[in-house]
């Protein structure tokens, strides 16, 4: 990009749009992408052009991290052999049938359309993680559509790398030595990875300070990628493997402040990183349709065409497996094409695809350039853009069509219910505490009080019809209504000066607090 102004611009707008889509409920990557398509083609825009080292280095890496942290270890156990299928068979026949159609009906050669195919044969994390957000999935089909996501890369880079090398070189494929690639990139990531993981690990039990902490996590990602890459690893693999293991013992690292500390922080960087690269995606198209050399005209017909046969090939994969998944008991007991329709449309392809697209070599080894390379590109970004578009708007009233999706009462009675138990399970506690007259009695009835009132809230919500005309609910919008008393008398206070800002500041960070909780019920 031109200058440090179009960037600020850049995140501004971005940031603006993907507030208004998430006001809105609509998925944000489809409306970014969008949005930067109709600005690029404004007059007076200057051409931006994305370098796949910015979105390779400064991108992706917490994006993944906060992707991976997401994983329920749990539900990864139960889904990790289709997981494996698909993160290494769906990839090598998306690639191989992208490569056939791409040579079929496009100028390019067969190399360069291999290369093609190896670029889109991946599901992407970042675009599959923003859109699977607003969707209520169980929760094993949420994780193996984001573990598929997360682990098939390392396969996709392996095909890609080989492609680049047989493109550029015009050698011949040796599959022994590209089994041997994808074991050092798949297995070296993921030692790198676990290894990273262990030492942050260890540095976060024996730290209590806040800003340490924040700093720590914000550079875990880029630590992880950057080992792996310098190793001739797969940093993609890295930093999934350590997101995953430091997600599920996060609890287990730090206290509670600290924890709500990260999550806000984390938030506003992803938050942030998501809506400018969807929007640069949208932006970048324009300005590689027009480098395009004479005689590519059909390139929008061909980009449906790879698209379409990504969506086929992957749903000619899910249905069986999906249907073997449901006879062993590993798939959840839906009709026979509810999940696997939902599991081939949510496979929109993202960031990861236009990474490996930007990174293909402009010569070859002999000097001779790659006069095909445009081409390849701009049907990488525009397949990108078709899936991000079509796919992501329309995924959300395919999985309200399909019923999969858990109702909002089922998950309201499950947190009620949850709610019960720990209070319960806190209640015995302090009878146990009575009982051996360790604490004051002033104690054990103030903390008695507080668990039975959680207790009363939880099972009015199990019992209520209405949630909403139940007397919890009107205790929380008056009590909401009194915080923002409370905030405006705070700010008066402290524009009298009776107080310092440090004080203004805890108070407001502790009403802040309370807001949030009864907003959550």
């Amino acid at each position: 990009m031109r200058s440090v102004g179009t960037v600020l611009v850049l995140a501004v707008l971005a940031t603006a749009v993907a507030t208004g889509a998430r006001r809105w409920r609509i998925p944000a990557p489809s409306l970014l992408v969008i949005v930067g398509l109709g600005v690029a083609l404004a007059p007076g825009v200057p051409e931006i052009r994305v370098s796949p080292e910015v979105i390779g280095l400064v991108v992706l890496p917490p994006l993944l991290y906060a992707s991976a942290e997401e994983l329920s270890w749990r539900e990864l156990r139960m889904v990790w052999k289709p997981v494996g299928v698909l993160a290494v068979g769906l990839v090598l026949a998306s690639a191989a049938a992208v490569g056939v159609v791409v040579s079929a009906l496009t100028p390019l050669s067969w190399q360069m359309a291999f290369v093609l195919g190896s670029v889109l044969a991946s599901t992407d994390p970042v675009a599959v993680t923003a859109l699977g957000r607003r969707l209520a999935l169980p929760p094993r089909v949420q994780v193996l559509v984001q573990a598929e996501s997360l682990f098939n890369d390392a396969t996709s880079l392996v095909l890609f790398r080989v492609a680049v090398s047989v493109a550029v070189a015009s050698s011949a494929v040796s599959w022994g030595s590209a089994g041997g690639e994808f074991a050092l990139l798949a297995g070296g990531g993921t030692v790198i990875g676990a290894g990273v993981a262990l030492v942050v690990g260890v540095i976060r039990r024996r730290t209590e300070d806040p800003v340490l902490e924040t700093v720590i996590a914000l550079v875990t990602p880029y630590a992880a990628y950057v080992l792996a890459e310098s190793a001739h690893t797969s940093g993609v693999t890295s930093v999934v493997v350590a997101g995953v293991i430091l997600g599920g013992r996060g609890d287990r690292l730090t206290d509670a402040r600290i924890r709500l500390q990260l999550h806000a922080v984390y938030g506003t960087v992803v938050f942030l990183l998501e809506s400018v690269v969807f929007s640069l995606i949208g932006l970048a198209l324009p300005t590689l349709i027009r480098e395009l050399p004479e005689g590519y005209g059909l390139w929008p017909l061909h980009a449906l065409a790879v698209a379409a046969t990504l969506v086929a090939v992957r749903m000619v994969w899910l249905f069986p497996l999906s249907a073997l998944m449901q006879r062993k008991g590993g798939a959840p007991a839906t009709s026979s094409w509810r999940v696997p329709a939902v599991l081939t449309w949510a496979g929109t392809r993202g960031v990861v695809p236009l990474a490996a697209a930007l990174s293909i070599p402009v010569v070859a080894e002999d000097g001779t350039v790659l006069d095909q390379r445009p081409l390849v590109v701009v049907l990488a970004t525009s397949v990108v853009v078709l899936t991000l578009i079509a796919q992501g708007f329309t995924l959300a009233p395919l999985v309200r069509r399909s019923g999969i999706a858990l109702e909002p009462a089922h998950t309201e009675q499950e947190e009620a219910e949850a709610r019960c138990s720990l209070a319960g399970a806190g209640l015995r506690r302090v009878e146990e505490l009575s009982e051996l007259e360790a604490v004051p009695d002033v104690v054990l009835d103030r903390l008695r009080r507080g668990l039975q009132a959680r207790l009363e809230h939880a099972e009015d919500m199990l019992g209520e019809a209405d949630p909403a005309e139940s007397a919890n609910e009107v205790y929380r919008q008056l009590r909401r209504e009194l915080i923002r008393v409370e905030a405006a008398e705070l700010q008066r206070l402290y524009e009298d000066h009776d107080i310092s800002d440090t004080t203004r500041r805890r108070l407001q960070r502790s009403l802040d607090l309370e807001d949030a909780r009864l907003a959550d019920g």
